[in-house]
């Protein structure tokens, strides 16, 4: 199976308030990896000669180094530019330079979302799809036991154990939920608790904060909540 390949971005910009805002953009946006967020130019250049970046959004007034002359220098480099100023005189220097898109300060998170579905378009087709396994290896003593995702219907934390209740039974393993919750795909796994962690395929309903799956009640917990709403598409419980 083959999944879409995350877009790498570096953030330039001389305000550190500027490259916080756009961090944060850039993490609640799917598709996107922050490779580094800075306001050192010499930095960006580095991370843009080792190729860690697709993309970089590019303050244009900066006291080492503007912009357009920094764009002179992605040209020997894959890495596309989205400009980001306050103002509006640089456009043209921009798109002689074959930008995807032109950010104007205050950029409202709408916008920024624009300027990336124009970028994901541009990049996606020529980055390399990354394959990615549709099972886990679980240590269970002595081996390491293969179970596929769709077979797993939620991990409970038990202690310094987890149980994987699967369609096949329970197996337990000495894993920390946290390095369960970094492996397991997004697309298919939900965190609703700090002891509990489900696949949203196997949800059979949901009753006053609990989530009902393969007849057993899994409490939601008060912190998740919000994040449980937004993943299942649901105003209230």
């Amino acid at each position: 199976m083959e999944t879409k390949p995350l877009i790498r971005c570096i953030i330039l910009d001389d305000e550190y308030l500027a490259v916080k805002l756009l961090s944060g953009y850039v993490s609640k946006t799917a598709g996107l990896e922050l490779a580094l967020g800075t306001t050192n130019a010499v930095e960006a250049i580095t991370a843009l000669q080792k190729d860690l970046a697709d993309l970089i959004f590019l303050d244009v007034q900066m006291p080492e180094i503007t912009g357009i002359e920094l764009m002179h220098i992605t040209r020997n480099f894959e890495t596309k530019v989205i400009l980001t100023t306050a103002y509006t005189q640089y456009a043209i220097d921009g798109y002689e330079h074959d930008i995807i898109d032109y950010l104007l300060k205050p950029i409202t998170f709408e916008r920024f979302l624009i300027a990336v579905h124009k970028a994901k378009a541009r990049l996606q087709p020529l980055l390399k799809q990354e394959v990615y396994l549709d099972f886990l290896l679980i240590k269970t003593e002595y081996r390491l036991q293969k179970v596929p995702f769709s077979s797993i219907l939620y991990l409970e934390a038990l202690g310094d154990y987890i149980a994987f209740h699967t369609s096949q039974g329970k197996i337990l393993s000495l894993e920390r939920m946290k390095n369960m919750d970094e492996q397991l795909p997004e697309r298919n796994f939900l965190r609703i608790h700090k002891s509990f962690i489900i696949n949203i395929d196997h949800i059979n309903y949901i009753e006053r904060g609990r989530i009902i799956i393969n007849k057993e009640y899994l409490p939601v917990g008060e912190t998740f909540k919000e994040t449980v709403r937004k993943q299942l598409g649901i105003k209230r419980y």
